[in-house]
């Protein structure tokens, strides 16, 4: 089968979220490396109108969405199988990714992210204390839902990994190098147990930050 090229910045929880799923699935990829300063390049936006990443490419197939990227990974290569057969275990998954994009990434990764990591580190400028106050309510009320929905399990849908699993960890691993992770996770020992459960996934451990960027080092050499 082709091989997937994968458009992305190297560190996005989103881009990475592809690259666990490509691991599990032991496909062949790349990493075709965006620059955040190019993202509403006319190049990018040929392949992403909305200016974001990833993009998939595959065999002449482009695609852009996690969701829609994982979720195509995992019917193209049905093995290992990562979306559970019984419908009622698949719409479970389907709400941990949903709360994923719409309630931890809007309103709290996305604005807490930004002010501890993006901006400090890209931008150059101190993180707004008052934004991060004003979005830790909603990051509360997430991290609660989400301890909640895990429970006992070892993941978020029964005893095996699945996409949902996959799509969170990422924003989690980026969540752990903050502050607010500690007071988030106070009450949650369960999240924490399952992220250091997520972490020793070779899958994982492939695609961290390092080693997604020394794969574009490789690429820009081959």
């Amino acid at each position: 089968m082709n091989e997937f090229v994968i458009h992305s910045i190297p560190g996005s929880p989103f881009g990475r979220a592809v690259f666990i799923t490509l691991e599990e699935k032991y496909a062949f990829y790349r990493l075709a490396a965006v620059a955040p300063a190019t993202l509403r390049a006319p190049e990018h936006l040929a392949r992403h109108p909305f200016g974001r990443i990833p993009v998939m490419e595959h065999g002449g197939f482009r695609l852009y969405e996690t969701q829609a990227i994982v979720r195509y990974i995992d019917r193209a290569l049905p093995t290992p199988p990562l979306t559970p057969r019984d419908p009622k275990a698949a719409a479970r998954m389907d709400q941990i990714m949903n709360i994923t994009d719409w309630y931890l990434f809007q309103g709290v990764a996305g604005v807490i992210g930004l002010q501890r990591i993006v901006g400090p580190c890209l931008m150059g400028i101190n993180p707004d204390e008052d934004a991060i106050a004003a979005a830790m309510p909603k990051a509360q009320t997430v991290f609660k839902e989400l301890a909640r929905q895990l429970g006992d399990s070892d993941y978020f849908v029964g005893h095996s990994l699945t996409l949902a699993d996959i799509l969170l960890a990422p924003h989690l691993e980026v969540f752990r190098t903050m502050p607010a992770w500690l007071p988030l996770t106070e009450k949650a020992p369960n999240l924490r147990a399952w992220l250091d459960r997520m972490n020793k996934r070779a899958s994982f451990q492939a695609t961290s930050r390092e080693n997604i960027a020394r794969m574009d080092r490789s690429s820009a050499t081959a």
